[in-house]
């Protein structure tokens, strides 16, 4: 006897009715994703376009009606003062980039051995070593001790190093890569020792490009912390230096500016013959740009690591 409570089939007619709502709702759905998007795009868009349309606005504009998103006058005498000395700029630009690149590639890879090691179950003492690194993030000793290790102990004054050296590792960097690289099963680390690899081989040939998106995040930190880096610069580097970093560079052109600023006014000179606040954004659009035009190139590894970390901390 057949059980009374199965349902029938719905009709064909039914079935495609209810298909058909589906899809317009999915798209009802999908069209307010995107306008949504876009004006969330269009309004994160909207400082950037005021920074540089202010860089463009001449100093009296800006002190008498404020910033505008299209200036009444256009002027560019913030940037003739950043490049009045072209090969100062060009060589801050330069040093910058050099110390950024190989402290980035020299950082990645002692941040991703060391990620990697603290997260192999085979490791005995990784868990004290992670607790090491951790307390690190909770306690310093502080801006004295720091200097005398770099002048005194090193004897880095005056020297590339003492920007190079201390920014290459980071607590931070390396519990996320630590975390990152846990995703990565360890039974493929156990059939390549089976297999006559050895560690280095298992680190270079599997892990590295298994850690792509986590490379490519870890990665960008490092790089925007060596491209923002002007405190450290600023401590060890004197006027004995040539070429200072980029974002040192310009800190004392904005400070030499205010300064003249200042005389300006007591030898009762108009302001707005010198640049202040379009000199501040000047700065800021030659500081920001390489590092802005970088990252839609990374940007997809960007977001797949910030995944990975979020779902395996």
């Amino acid at each position: 006897m057949a059980n009374a409570s199965v349902k029938a089939p719905a009709p064909p007619h039914m079935r495609a009715r209810v298909h058909g709502i589906d899809d317009r709702s999915s798209i009802v759905l999908k069209t307010i994703s995107y306008i949504f998007v876009s004006v969330f795009s269009i309004l994160c868009l909207v400082p950037f376009w005021l920074l540089v349309v202010a860089s463009f606005t001449a100093e009296s504009e800006i002190i008498v009606s404020g910033y505008a998103f299209w200036p009444d006058t256009i002027s560019g005498r913030a940037y003739e003062i950043l490049f009045l000395s072209p090969k100062k700029i060009i060589g801050s630009y330069v040093v910058t980039i050099i110390l950024t690149a190989v402290g980035t590639f020299v950082g990645l890879i002692c941040t991703a051995m060391t990620g990697y090691a603290l997260q192999r179950p085979d490791f005995v003492y990784r868990n004290r070593i992670s607790l090491y690194i951790y307390f690190t993030t909770l306690f310093s000793g502080g801006v004295v001790p720091f200097y005398l290790l770099i002048v005194v102990g090193f004897g880095w004054k005056d020297n590339y190093l003492s920007i190079l050296v201390p920014t290459i590792l980071s607590s931070w960097n390396i519990i996320l890569m630590k975390n990152f690289t846990r995703s990565i099963p360890h039974s493929i680390t156990e059939s390549a020792l089976i297999d006559g690899a050895n560690d280095f081989v298992i680190f270079l040939k599997i892990i590295l490009p298994m850690s792509a998106p986590s490379l490519a995040t870890v990665g960008l930190f490092i790089a925007l912390g060596y491209w923002n880096e002007w405190y450290n610069a600023m401590l060890f580097l004197t006027q004995k230096t040539t070429y200072k970093p980029l974002q040192l560079f310009l800190y004392e052109i904005i400070n030499k500016a205010a300064a003249l600023r200042d005389s300006a006014a007591q030898a009762n000179v108009p302001p707005q013959d010198l640049p202040g606040e379009s000199l501040k954004m000047a700065t800021a659009v030659v500081a920001t740009g390489p590092i802005v035009l970088v990252y839609p190139f990374i940007q997809r590894y960007f977001i797949k690591g910030i995944t990975i970390g979020a779902v395996k901390g």
